[in-house]
């Protein structure tokens, strides 16, 4: 039920306008938050890690960002929670040439291969070398800007680039086609994209953003059905000025559909998150040094702002 006076919900994104923001400006162009008694001001973002750090103090009521990062702040004393995980799968990896016969890790002696320092991929690229019995030593690591990095890759400077794959791999095919080699895929296992909030605005606007995270995430799951293009259409129109390429933000959206599941979310409403997941999870970035080990995965989500029915009906288009 929409609440008698629209309640005000603060949302900072993950980055400038990409695809795997289609759900939030399809739903406000299709009406569904002023239906359901909201009123969202959606502020682009400039990195996940800074995304949390901000609404983590307490600038917004609700970010989206990777949930990893999320989790690290956690860790180190930021009173901040995951409440819906729409990207489940880690959509870290490293892209190479479609071309190039590399498929796996162990295919990487001696090649040269671009990343970010400071990056959530940095601190995970010893034991993905490791996955094909290879050490650093093995491989020429470039530090470049994550603005850089694409440039970088289609330009031939490196063999292959550390990225979001589907953030990255639609912005290169054009000019460098590429293949994506997933870190998901050598037990590297953490919660991408998604949406979370300090613990005093989940207590303050509980029943707001329960509407708004149900909202969302059936809004996703209404574009991966068959309305993709919806998607695209109310990005550009929500950004007219990001001047973005239609062709590139359909394409993101297609690859982001590779990461949205894990085996235990598989049958799970979009957005609802596993505990296993987040155990694993939590132990993957403890092993990276990353987080403390042995920490609660209860501690770092919660599926209570997530409502089932509400979930459904934005699924079918608002009906």
């Amino acid at each position: 039920m929409a609440s008698s006076a629209a309640d005000v919900i603060r949302v900072r994104l993950d980055w400038t306008p990409w695809g795997n923001q289609a759900p939030f400006h399809l739903a406000a162009k299709k009406g569904l938050f002023a239906k359901h008694g909201l009123d969202v001001e959606i502020a682009d973002g400039n990195g996940s890690v800074a995304t949390v750090q901000i609404v983590g103090n307490g600038e917004f009521d609700v970010g989206h960002a990777s949930l990893a990062p999320m989790a690290i702040a956690r860790a180190k004393g930021l009173p901040v929670k995951a409440i819906a995980n729409f990207i489940r799968q880690n959509d870290i990896g490293l892209l190479v040439p479609k071309d190039s016969g590399i498929t796996k890790p162990a295919d990487l002696k001696g090649k040269k291969l671009a990343f970010t320092a400071g990056s959530l991929e940095a601190p995970f690229i010893d034991r993905f070398l490791a996955a094909g019995g290879l050490k650093r030593a093995d491989v020429e690591l470039i530090a470049v800007d994550a603005a850089a990095k694409a440039g970088t890759y289609m330009t031939g400077r490196a063999d292959g680039a550390f990225s979001s794959v589907p953030f990255l791999l639609p912005l290169v095919e054009a000019q460098r086609p590429a293949a994506a080699i997933k870190f998901a895929d050598y037990g590297l296992e953490f919660p991408s994209f998604g949406l979370f909030a300090t613990e005093k605005s989940i207590a303050e606007k509980a029943d707001a953003l329960r509407r708004f995270s149900s909202i969302v995430a059936g809004t996703w799951t209404y574009i991966f059905n068959g309305h993709e293009d919806e998607g695209v259409e109310a990005i550009i129109a929500a950004r007219p000025q990001a001047k973005l390429n239609p062709a590139v933000l359909r394409a993101q959206i297609e690859t982001l559909k590779g990461f949205v599941s894990t085996p235990a979310t598989k049958d799970k409403p979009m957005g609802v998150m596993a505990e296993e997941d987040w155990t694993k999870s939590l132990s993957v970035l403890a092993e990276g040094g990353l987080v403390p080990a042995g920490q609660a995965a209860g501690d770092y989500f919660t599926n209570a702002l997530l409502d089932p029915a509400l979930i459904a009906e934005a699924a079918n288009g608002g009906r």
